[in-house]
């Protein structure tokens, strides 16, 4: 196990406890809620959206270059937030061993 995939890891399973927290406390409607109440808030929710599309962009055009399904991320994306680009990191980094990048990989099969 990589370094890498340990930092991802306890960054899932940390992002993945507030988030059972904060939906115990006050349910998934609660979370979404509170961000349009003010502009202030809605700025914060259109910057995640902004960064959420941008990760989907960017899943889709790295899962190609892999030969990875980008679909499922992109769901839990669009339903769940961060949980889509962490795992597709997770997924990323177990499906690719260790120092092997694309050009690396392309140029070995040339």
């Amino acid at each position: 196990m990589t370094s890498r995939l340990i930092v991802i890891l306890l960054t899932l399973g940390g992002f993945g406890v507030l988030s059972a927290i904060a939906l115990l406390d006050v349910g998934y409607l609660g979370i979404i809620e509170p961000h349009f109440q003010s502009w202030g808030a809605a700025q914060v929710f259109a910057d995640l959206a902004i960064l959420a599309l941008l990760a989907c962009v960017w899943m889709v055009n790295d899962a190609r270059a892999r030969g990875l399904p980008a679909w499922p991320f992109i769901l839990i994306t669009l339903v769940a937030g961060s949980f889509g680009p962490l795992l597709y990191l997770v997924t990323r980094e177990v499906r690719s061993p260790a120092g092997r990048s694309i050009g690396a990989s392309a140029s070995s099969r040339a």
